[in-house]
């Protein structure tokens, strides 16, 4: 019977590419599949799925430590013939809808990667100046935003941060003194961080303290890296997810995510839905996790 359906449906498809190609059913095609009824039926669809969605993810066994890696604002731009600056601007954007999400959730922490440093050296610097603008708005909102505040967000940036514009660095203070004394959920920026260069930094202090003679050699373990690791006082993530297509962690929390669970999507980031963000969790919830065993 399954057979025979998809027989069907194929054959549909090739008598509806046929009629398409002929102008009397081509415009009225085109007209109705741009109206207002058409646009509400898909969204209505759209609803009524994310809802099933949402239905089916247990809320006994969320992941505690969502850290997505924010993929593909400049194949959004280019995707609709926009410059990236306005690709950018919709990946802002975005991150606040999937915060507010996140935060709907109960899920207590929430890491996200906004940039490498190895995009600090090969990025254009015009783009560059473009996203430490969208990083020094984005910082402030978030230390005045009521939700924030209301919901407790502890907000955390982390990198080498010291390569950042003395602009984005103030924005930075800011942002983490006003919030730094929440502890409910924990949103983490990753900016002009590298997880190689986070492990050098870690293995870094271990050796100045074993040279001065504060750490002995027998000592120094995976308990001691992971306590010298930028983000060292929160879990690490059970679930990394990754849009736009690539399948590679790109050099983002290295250590960490050693049984971590990751999903990867080809949506761009600007387009990543509530519905993309419940069918990664619901994903998670139906593998399982062995830590090694």
């Amino acid at each position: 019977m399954a057979r025979r359906g998809r027989r069907l449906g194929r054959v549909l498809d090739n008598v509806a590419k046929r009629l398409l190609k002929y102008r009397v059913f081509s415009i009225p095609a085109r007209f109705a599949s741009n109206s207002w009824l058409a646009w509400s039926f898909v969204s209505r669809m759209d609803r009524v799925r994310t809802r099933r969605k949402r239905d089916r993810i247990s809320s006994e066994d969320l992941p505690q430590h969502v850290s997505i890696i924010m993929d593909g604002n400049r194949r959004f731009a280019w995707s609709l013939s926009l410059g990236t600056e306005i690709g950018h601007r919709h990946g802002k954007e975005k991150l606040r809808e999937v915060m507010d999400w996140v935060l709907e959730m109960g899920i207590p922490y929430l890491t996200v990667y906004a940039l490498s440093t190895e995009n600090l050296s090969s990025r254009d610097p015009d783009e560059l100046e473009a996203l430490f603008d969208l990083y020094e708005a984005g910082l402030d909102e978030i230390a005045e935003d009521e939700r924030i505040h209301s919901k407790e967000v502890k907000v955390r940036v982390v990198g080498r941060t010291e390569e950042l514009p003395d602009r984005v660095n103030r924005a930075i203070e800011n942002a983490q003194e006003r919030t730094g004394q929440y502890s409910k959920f924990t949103f983490t920026v990753c900016l002009a961080y590298g997880g190689r260069e986070e492990i050098v930094d870690a293995v870094k202090g271990i050796a100045s303290d074993h040279a001065s003679g504060s750490l002995a050699l027998e000592s120094i373990d995976t308990s001691e890296i992971s306590n010298r690791l930028y983000d060292a006082d929160i879990p690490d993530p059970d679930l990394v997810i990754r849009t736009s297509g690539e399948e590679r962690v790109s050099n983002f929390l290295l250590w960490q995510i050693a049984y971590s669970e990751l999903y990867f999507t080809d949506v761009h980031w600007p387009s990543f839905s509530k519905s993309d963000l419940y069918g990664a969790i619901e994903t998670y919830q139906m593998r399982r996790r062995r830590y090694g065993e």
